[in-house]
């Protein structure tokens, strides 16, 4: 029994050795594209515990095979409504007004996705970008990649049966082109433009009878802070690099956690991938990627946080009086391109809709419901997005896997240029960090919106990084970088980035305090502020990971600990006091917002008991974060505390909280009352009102939200007819504790909170969420040895069968 594994692992490569070639250079490749594989594709994948696939290969075509089909049997129906997605189709299968799970653009419909789904498919945008050579296009490895993950999928789904009652005999799940999987990236890519503003795209028509009003310049602004600040509720992170000078071995530390959805095509799926004598790398990939997303290799490991940079500008179009579709540049005049497209629909006759184009981009009519942009007789908007000719990104998390330090990272971000909305953080094994925001933006300078903005560009872009620029002037176009991979987005040089620093760290703000000590300055605004007040779990994680730096001779046991501190940094600036004021409160009780008096005298002493962390167990923090979300959603922050934020002292202001603000007591007593409602005791356990059903089960969810400072971030649905937070729509997703000791085998500690598998007849649907629960995690097996003696090991020889 000992020495069957080698033997298999011997005849494993025997097998890779044996199968058949590639086609030759030469052959077609839209031909590919349009047919995903030739035949003869093949992967052995090695399952250890967790389901963790680790996918052995000769080639890149067949390393893209064993990764779509080991995504397929995990995550089939979640794949194939991305694809249904990105082929324009859902309203075809599921009905024109349903919405979507939004986890490939912010369409609220259906109709409005496949509209634009559509469009990008007619104008053959993903094929043009396909056809570009790289480093502008992808790599052929990169598209080998593709080709064989389209493969590996659907050669999935030809030998196996879907059990998952999610698509279970479902009509929608077919088989899938380089293409598609091609247009899933480039979906990804334009997350934070086009794909952030297609219900406006979609929507936009030509104005008829009466003018709407103009934008008022301070809604719109206020609702640009709101929309871009929302990015970083759905989708956040956190990440810390510790260089050597910090370190028990003097060998470089990452701890990894980023905050994205728990349901739905933006998951993670882990995985390690193997080339022998060419890549070796583990780590997690975003649904539908043939690469690894973020991860680590044997010399370096990085993450990726939420960028504030805004991917996207407008340009404000002065249009012909006589024609709305008729805009003027420099006096002269620009006819819009139109798009039609038609999408089917269930049970009704097929939609048309006309899409209107500018030399900018698309016509757009609102950013989201709250933005609206109108299209009247003289004035429309385009949205440009720099990213809807960036298919690089898997390029760049390629580069990433194949590096040996942080010179490497940044030297692919410098060659590819491929990330559209995400920071980078890494270390390595010699000892070395790196933060950078190497973002894919428009070339918004400061001094250009200065000159070129509109009377509401100059109100949006101070406040937001919303860019709204004067689309009749050809001297306000966005120019080009000269090391830039593409015209009107910033070269390398510009981007802010920290090397060696002690630590180097980011949740979700701006590049200013990546490290307290080095402040990052001197970039554009469209990047982020300078000198601006900190979110609370920037300042919580700052103080964290400035005195683990402090303290030093840390390793990956600290980066664990750390992890799951559970800290709630509100509570220890606030928890005191709001205490105190309770006790003070006349009577004992406070009026609520419905004008009630409720007796709160119970909570006081809750309050100054709680622990101040947000662990399963932990009596308080529940009533504590009921009563934080209500105070600050109603209390300004400038109110909220005596001290104020003072850009000299960043992490330890705002402080001190003001009891004495006329929201205080009433949220207070709104909390008490909708807890006794629920029939919820003050001092109940977290973990026993905060908490996910699996097969029935009941599983504690320790973490807290994003006003708490929580840095295992966790942002619960709260319906207290079921007991309290009983699911979790986002937070901390696959985490990584990495570090080195000099063999080649790296300390890897990992989890991936919501398991690998949403098939709830899978054993793999929630083994790690219990474990996550448990605060436990996953020792890596990256190395052969540890592949190999893993007391789970399971082999699966994926094949094509024609």
């Amino acid at each position: 029994m000992r020495i069957r594994p080698r033997r298999l692992a011997v005849a494993a490569l025997a097998l890779l050795t044996a199968t058949a070639t590639l086609p030759a250079a030469a052959a077609d490749r839209q031909d590919r594209r349009d047919h995903p594989s030739h035949g003869g594709l093949s992967a052995v994948i090695r399952y250890t515990e967790y389901g963790i696939p680790h996918i052995l290969a000769k080639d890149y075509a067949n390393l893209g095979f064993g990764t779509g089909w080991a995504q397929a049997a995990d995550q089939v129906c979640t794949l194939a409504d991305g694809f249904v997605t990105v082929r324009g189709e859902r309203s075809r299968f599921f009905g024109p007004d349903a919405a979507t799970d939004s986890s490939l653009s912010s369409a609220t419909r259906n109709l409005s996705s496949d509209l634009y789904f559509r469009g990008v498919r007619e104008a053959k945008t993903v094929e043009k970008l396909l056809a570009e050579p790289a480093p502008r296009g992808p790599s052929r490895q990169v598209e080998e990649m593709m080709r064989g993950f389209a493969a590996g999928y659907n050669a999935w789904l030809r030998q196996n049966r879907i059990t998952d009652p999610a698509c279970k005999d479902a009509a929608w799940v077919r088989p899938v082109t380089t293409l598609d999987v091609a247009t899933r990236g480039f979906a990804l890519s334009v997350l934070g433009g086009q794909g952030r503003a297609v219900d406006g795209i979609t929507a936009a028509q030509p104005p008829t009878g009466t003018a709407a009003p103009a934008p008022d310049a301070e809604d719109t602004a206020r609702a640009a802070r709101e929309l871009l600040a929302a990015d970083t509720a759905d989708m956040g992170s956190n990440a810390v690099a510790f260089s050597g000078t910090t370190t028990a071995n003097g060998r470089g530390l990452l701890l990894g956690n980023p905050h994205y959805p728990w349901q739905g095509g933006r998951r993670f799926w882990q995985s390690q991938q193997t080339i022998p004598g060419e890549l070796n790398v583990a780590g997690g990939s975003l649904l539908g990627s043939a690469t690894i997303s973020i991860g680590h290799n044997a010399h370096v490991a990085w993450s990726h946080t939420v960028a504030t940079g805004v991917p996207l500008n407008l340009h404000q179009l002065t249009l012909d009086p006589a024609d709305p579709t008729v805009y003027l540049v420099d006096g002269k005049p620009e006819r819009m391109t139109e798009r039609t497209v038609t999408v089917a629909v269930k049970d009704g006759a097929p939609v048309t809709r006309t899409q209107w184009w500018t030399r900018y981009g698309p016509v757009v009519t609102s950013l989201g419901a709250a933005l609206p942009l109108p299209w009247t007789a003289t004035t429309a908007y385009a949205v440009n997005d720099p990213n809807a000719v960036n298919l690089r990104g898997s390029d760049t998390a390629l580069g990433f896997s194949k590096s040996r330090g942080t010179a490497d990272i940044l030297g692919t971000l410098r060659r590819t240029q491929g990330l559209p909305w995400v920071n980078t953080i890494a270390a390595d094994s010699s000892g070395h960090t790196l933060f950078t925001q190497s973002q894919v933006l428009p070339r918004i300078t400061d001094e250009l919106a200065q000159s070129c903005s509109t009377p509401l560009g100059k109100v949006t872009y101070p406040s937001s990084g919303l860019a709204i620029l004067d689309g009749s002037r050809g001297a306000c176009a966005l120019g080009a970088d000269p090391d830039a991979r593409q015209p009107g987005i910033f070269g390398p040089a510009k981007l802010p980035t920290l090397t060696d620093a002690p630590y180097a760290e980011n949740s979700n703000d701006s590049a200013w305090l990546s490290n307290a000590d080095r402040p990052l300055t001197g970039y554009e605004r469209v990047f982020g502020t300078i000198g601006t007040q900190r979110s609370m779990r920037t300042r919580g994680a700052i103080e964290d990971v400035a005195a683990l730096a402090d303290r030093g001779k840390l390793s990956v046991r600290e980066l664990q600990d750390q992890q799951f501190a559970n800290r709630a940094p509100a509570g220890d600036l606030a928890a005191k006091d709001a205490a105190a004021a309770c006790a003070a409160l006349p009577g004992g009780t406070a009026t609520g917002s419905d004008g009630k008096a409720v007796d709160v005298s119970s909570a006081c002493a809750v309050l100054a008991a709680w622990d101040r962390t947000t662990d399963a167990g932990s009596r308080g923090a529940l009533l504590f974060d009921r009563f934080w979300r209500k105070l600050t959603a109603t209390v300004p922050s400038a109110q909220l505390w005596k001290v104020p934020f003072s850009a000299s002292d960043p992490v330890s202001t705002p402080n001190t909280l003001n009891t004495a603000a006329p929201g205080f007591a009433t949220a207070l007593a709104d909390a008490v009352g909708e807890l006794r409602a629920a029939g919820i005791a003050l001092d109940s356990p977290l973990g026993d009102h905060q908490f996910v059903v699996r097969h029935g089960q009941r599983i504690p969810v320790p973490g807290g939200t994003e006003s708490l400072g929580i840095w295992n971030k966790i942002e619960p649905v709260w319906d207290p007819a079921k007991g309290g937070y009983t699911e979790v729509s986002t937070g901390s997703s696959y985490i990584q504790a990495v570090g080195w000791n000099g063999t080649r085998c790296p300390v890897a500690r990992t989890l991936l909170s919501y398991s690998q598998s949403s098939n709830p007849n899978s054993p793999h649907f929630s083994d790690q969420t219990k474990l996550f629960s448990a605060e436990k995690w996953v020792t890596s097996r990256f190395c052969e040895k540890d592949i190999l003696t893993s007391p789970e090991l399971r082999w699966v020889v994926a094949r094509e069968r024609r």
